[in-house]
């Protein structure tokens, strides 16, 4: 009993694998510019073979039709009556110079003083076929003959003329040359107006892009429906639309579960306040006073187990004024209880003058605080907090000397969940920048990162004055 191999498909190697997707385009309009490219280079290679072969057959034609003409002209200087042929001696003799045999039966009568060689023998067998015929001599020059029978003549007689096809070779090659030209033309004019064209037909996508990046982060209600759209970009907005509703629900449920955590919050804290009030009523025994101790102790432990387990960190301070906040105070808070290695140390710049933001205390702490956080956690010695009045309001920035973010990373440093590396030992999710972004935002402000700052990361927190 035998087993059949079944036999492996051919496949590329991985290597052309990989260069090919190297090379591929990574945008959608390089993608649609190449599609468009290949369509027109192959139409143009189409067109050009089938001009050229047109143009080469109309050439010859003319060639040919030269040739003729010059036969009915040496024609007009052989006799052919009497039953015999003679050729008369008239002006016209100059024709026969001119690579012209005449034939009377299968025997030469005259041929031209250069006419030799290879162009008589084929001459004699265009002759000896009889009736009109033409074929092509190659050698160091391309000739073309043809032979005409003289009309009228009682005995038969034949006139075989030469051109050299040269010029006509010359002028297809020009032709050629001239079409090469004109493809590398409208190919590179075809790649550039698609490419033009697809920019401009995907700008409202991009501004789409950018509008439902914008909205999605605040929860706004604007929508893209009902703005007089092309119908493919409809029912991207329509995708979009069903997007920011989703985003907007879970938003909702966001600001839900925050008012969920205070009333948890608030119910351990009113029973220790309750145990409080009824411990100081009155004289209490040391069974009393234990018992109240325990009963804090449980509701304080409650509070710290919600804490730990629904916030990133509990921040609290005393503002200034309402929804304003004394942004030197924050930073020098911040750089106080920031738990640091004993190898790096937080150091607030110098601040020019009092800056107030227009934010409460505890809404720029956390913006700030996960921003610090990630610049203790990567910072080698030092993490400076800075900040300065700008003419859009307050400019917070953060500052490590450490190993900065990784240029291929940069794009993604918003995004939650996302890290440069896993796996370089230091904690986090991946949530803290997200967070802080998201916060200045729903603020009127913006988190963004220095990419021109080096060595080390920078991060700059942007607010609306107070």
């Amino acid at each position: 009993m035998s087993l059949r191999r079944t036999p492996r498909r051919p496949h590329l190697p991985r290597r052309t694998h990989t260069l090919l997707a190297r090379l591929a385009p990574r945008t959608l309009r390089g993608r649609l510019s190449l599609v468009a490219l290949t369509t027109a280079a192959l139409l143009m290679v189409i067109l050009t073979v089938v001009f050229n072969t047109v143009a080469r057959h109309r050439l010859q034609r003319e060639a040919d039709d030269e040739l003729r003409t010059r036969a009915a002209a040496v024609a007009t200087t052989v006799d052919t009556r009497h039953g015999r042929v003679r050729v008369l001696e008239t002006s016209g003799d100059r024709l026969l110079d001119t690579n012209a045999w005449i034939y009377t039966g299968g025997s030469l009568l005259e041929r031209p003083p250069s006419g030799a060689g290879a162009l008589t023998r084929a001459a004699n067998a265009l002759a000896a076929r009889g009736g009109r015929g033409c074929t092509t001599v190659h050698g160091p020059d391309t000739v073309r003959l043809c032979a005409e029978p003289v009309p009228g003549a009682a005995a038969r007689a034949t006139v075989v003329t030469a051109l050299d096809l040269g010029p006509y070779r010359s002028s297809a090659e020009t032709l050629l040359l001239g079409s090469f030209a004109l493809d590398a033309v409208m190919l590179a004019c075809t790649y550039a107006l698609t490419r033009l064209a697809v920019g401009r037909a995907l700008r409202p996508v991009r501004t789409m892009t950018d509008q439902a990046t914008q909205w999605s982060a605040v929860g706004s209600e604007e929508r893209f429906a009902g703005r007089g759209r092309p119908a493919e970009l409809a029912e991207l907005g329509d995708s979009l639309d069903a997007l920011l509703d989703r985003i907007r629900a879970v938003l909702r449920h966001e600001r839900r579960l925050t008012g969920e955590l205070s009333h948890e919050l608030r119910t351990p804290l009113s029973r220790i306040v309750a145990e409080l009030d009824w411990w100081r009523s009155r004289p209490r025994s040391d069974a009393e006073t234990r018992a109240a101790h325990e009963v804090v102790a449980e509701a304080a432990q409650s509070m710290r187990t919600i804490c730990d387990t629904l916030l990133d960190e509990a921040r609290a301070g005393v503002p200034t004024a309402p929804g304003t906040a004394d942004v030197p105070a924050v930073l020098h808070r911040l750089s106080d209880s920031m738990p640091t290695p004993d190898a790096v140390r937080v150091v607030v710049g110098d601040v020019p003058g009092p800056l107030t933001a227009g934010v409460p205390p505890a809404l720029v702490e956390r913006i700030v605080s996960p921003l610090l956080a990630n610049a203790v956690r990567y910072a080698r010695t030092t993490v400076t907090l800075a900040a300065c009045r700008t003419a859009d309001g307050i400019r917070v920035e953060v500052t490590d000397d450490g190993p900065g973010v990784p240029e291929a990373f940069t794009d993604r440093l918003f995004q939650p969940g996302k890290r440069a590396d896993p796996a370089d030992g230091h904690g986090g999710a991946g949530l803290g920048l997200p967070l802080a972004r998201r916060l200045a935002r729903s603020a009127g402000g913006e988190v963004s990162h220095d990419p021109g700052h080096g060595p080390g990361a920078r991060f700059a927190v942007t607010l609306p004055a107070g």
